[in-house]
């Protein structure tokens, strides 16, 4: 019986270490989805976006939204073919594989840039950046795992840097196991 817990509880570590797979990034770090000083490509340049990781977007509801559009809408700031419009903040939206375009719907905050890009490779793996620095981010280390940019004080992703290739082979191993 004993062994069967310890099973059970091995197994609940491996499936928190899939899920701790994936990043979250915070839109702008500290600043948020705004009006200001943020050129939102800028912050993306600097990271590595895999398929399942999470963009937060701080906005106050009714001051901003999120529109996902295509790169036509993209260049003309134009929402008249979004696929999808996120009107409550903060607004968090879970990556795929691709390119993939945001603004911001109320009228003039795109093109005074409200605005991101964001591409998507198919594995996992990818790494957040530690917080801003001065001349911009850090990547983080594979050795040395590092906090995403979150912005918020207190909290802090964690990029584990083993994938989910790792945790299946781990969970077919104890379900063997579980059945002897």
């Amino acid at each position: 019986m004993a062994s069967r817990s310890a099973l059970i509880a091995l197994l609940v570590v491996v499936s928190s270490v899939a899920a701790a797979s994936a990043a979250t990034f915070t839109v702008g770090d500290s600043s948020g989805w705004t009006l200001g000083n943020v050129n939102y490509d800028n912050w993306a340049s600097g990271k590595t976006f895999a398929a399942g990781d999470q963009l937060v977007f701080n906005f106050a509801t009714g001051a901003h939204d999120v529109v996902v559009v295509d790169k036509s809408g993209y260049d003309s700031c134009s929402t008249s073919n979004a696929a999808n419009t996120i009107q409550t903040g903060p607004a968090t939206v879970t990556l795929t594989s691709g390119t993939h375009y945001y603004i911001c719907g109320i009228t003039g905050h795109c093109g005074a840039g409200m605005k991101l890009t964001v591409t998507v490779g198919s594995g996992s793996g990818s790494s957040p950046s530690t917080p801003p620095t001065p001349a911009g981010s850090t990547p983080a280390t594979p050795s040395a795992p590092a906090p995403a940019g979150t912005g918020t004080p207190g909290s802090a992703s964690v990029r584990l840097t083993a994938g989910p290739a790792l945790a299946v082979a781990a969970a077919a191993l104890l379900v063997k196991l579980a059945l002897f």
